[in-house]
C-alpha cells in the first residue's frame, strides 16, 4: 500500500510554477510509492494553509519557522538538481 502525504506547493502567485512543480513531484513520488494529496497557494498565504500538511515545497522564499518540513527549490524550473530535489522530498515524506 502506498504512503499517503499532504504536500503544499507554493509560488509567488499560487498558479504557474507551483502547478508545474506539483505535477512533477506528484508523478515522481507516485513512482516511488508515495501518494500525494496536493494543494497550492501563494507564499503570502502559506501560514494559513499548514493544517494537516506534511511538507511545503516552494519556488519562492518561504517564511522561517513554519513548524513543518519545507524546502525552496528552482530545480523543477531549471532542470539542474532535479534528481537531488526529488530525493530530498522523498526523504522528508518518509521521515
Amino acid at each position: 500500500m502506498a504512503l499517503k502525504k499532504n504536500v503544499l506547493f507554493c509560488c509567488g502567485t499560487g498558479v504557474a510554477t507551483s502547478t508545474l512543480v506539483n505535477s512533477a513531484v506528484t508523478e515522481a513520488m507516485k513512482q516511488r510509492g508515495i501518494d500525494i494529496n496536493s494543494s497550492q497557494c501563494k507564499v503570502a498565504e502559506v501560514r494559513s494553509m499548514l493544517n494537516g500538511i506534511d511538507l511545503v515545497v516552494s519556488t519562492a522564499q518561504l517564511p522561517k519557522d513554519l513548524g513543518v518540513p519545507s524546502m525552496t527549490t528552482l530545480a523543477f524550473l531549471t532542470g539542474f538538481g532535479k534528481a537531488e530535489a526529488l530525493d530530498k522530498i522523498e526523504a522528508a515524506l518518509r521521515s
